[in-house]
């Protein structure tokens, strides 16, 4: 039962390394406690934005960038639609820093973003009523990503290539040794050369096993779909988007396959510990109020609630990833703390951490993402 790499968590980071690593030719293990796609992982939810121009950080543009071009690979093999482009608008204060990092990341990278006043958005998207103290940037290039037929398809693939997917599989604890990390299952004992972590909102479980400490929060998410008039919100002409408010960041998609406008809000929600168990949708008036409030306030069509659900969030304090080695054992790689913004790099993020095992490195700099920089020392610095 010995394998080359073990990767716990099998959801959109450690199905994607999965197959980049199967595909390179090593003998990979998957583990996960429930049957990826399922509704317990930070790929609930259906859909999720891809941008390239990037409000959180210019330094995630290439990242981005190259996410993208791996989608686009992985299409080519698949009948299943993992992209649609429907071009994305992110408004905000022209003066804000998120809106800054987007020109920042278009200038830097060549890429084809449009500046539009808020009267030019409302003539170009009747569905919107934006003020006039707002504007917007439009990346014509950008569009949304089918969460579960992306992992249906790493899975698929990762499987041909020989990887052992374990299902509805626990991990109890991890015994990490130089050469050699043990992991034990509820339904088994493992070994491998190399073991990676992607067990998202799970990972603060694995952690003790590998003597460690993250500042990562789990907070409770949701998100809803509204009814919509097909002439205005479908995607076939209306964007996916992002609102950078005062003190609050919505985003949304348009009416695909007629499901309705999605809307969720990015910041906010209620802190979770590990024995919380998910609240349903509508348990807090928020749920529902948030994003009622934001579209009656920024769409120019009366939007009638339809459904709600939930999800959770693993955030880091600075809403950076972490990709990292473990300090003290060099064959431990783990990938966390996404902060709800981590989807559409999961194709990327998949291919460093196939990179990490098989080459020692990688071509990216992951200096932002060094779970030193939560060490004591640089916390006090």
């Amino acid at each position: 039962m010995h394998y080359d790499v073990i990767i716990i968590g099998a959801g959109s980071m450690g199905m994607a390394a999965g197959y980049y690593l199967s595909k390179s030719g090593k003998k990979v293990l998957l583990l996960d406690s429930h049957h990826p796609p399922h509704t317990e992982g930070s790929h609930h939810g259906e859909t999720r934005i891809i941008r390239h121009a990037y409000g959180e950080g210019e330094h995630y543009a290439a990242l981005s960038l190259r996410a993208q071009e791996l989608w686009d690979e992985l299409q080519k093999l698949t009948d299943k639609k993992m992209f649609l482009q429907t071009g994305v608008l992110t408004v905000g204060a022209s003066e804000s820093d998120f809106i800054h990092n987007i020109l920042k990341s278009a200038e830097n990278h060549s890429l084809p973003v449009e500046k539009l006043s808020s009267s030019e958005i409302n003539h170009r998207w009747e569905g919107f009523s934006v003020p006039k103290e707002l504007m917007g940037c439009y990346e014509k290039n950008s569009g949304v990503l089918f969460t579960d037929a992306s992992i249906e398809v790493y899975r698929d693939l990762a499987i041909e290539n020989g990887a052992n997917l374990k299902v509805s599989t626990k991990v109890q604890f991890v015994t990490p040794e130089d050469d050699i990390v043990y992991v034990e299952t509820e339904k088994g004992s493992y070994s491998a050369d190399s073991l990676i972590v992607t067990a998202g909102k799970g990972t603060p479980k694995i952690l003790p096993s590998l003597e460690m400490e993250l500042p990562l929060q789990l907070v409770r998410k949701t998100y809803s779909w509204f009814e919509s008039e097909e002439g205005l919100y479908h995607s076939n002409y209306f964007p996916a988007f992002a609102f950078e408010l005062e003190n609050e960041l919505f985003y949304g998609f348009p009416s695909i396959d007629g499901a309705g406008v999605k809307i969720g809000r990015h910041d906010g929600g209620q802190p979770l510990t590990l024995d919380d168990s998910l609240k349903d949708f509508g348990d807090y008036p928020e749920d529902k109020g948030d994003v009622a409030r934001f579209a009656a306030t920024y769409f120019s069509a009366d939007l009638e609630h339809k459904v709600g659900k939930t999800c959770t969030y693993t955030n880091t304090p600075d809403g950076d990833f972490i990709i990292d080695h473990h300090p003290q054992h060099q064959n431990v790689i783990l990938a966390c703390g996404f902060s709800g913004h981590g989807f559409k790099f999961s194709s990327v993020v998949g291919e460093i951490l196939c990179q990490l095992i098989t080459e020692g490195k990688t071509e990216y700099d992951l200096n932002r993402f060094s779970m030193d920089r939560f060490s004591k020392a640089n916390v006090e610095k």
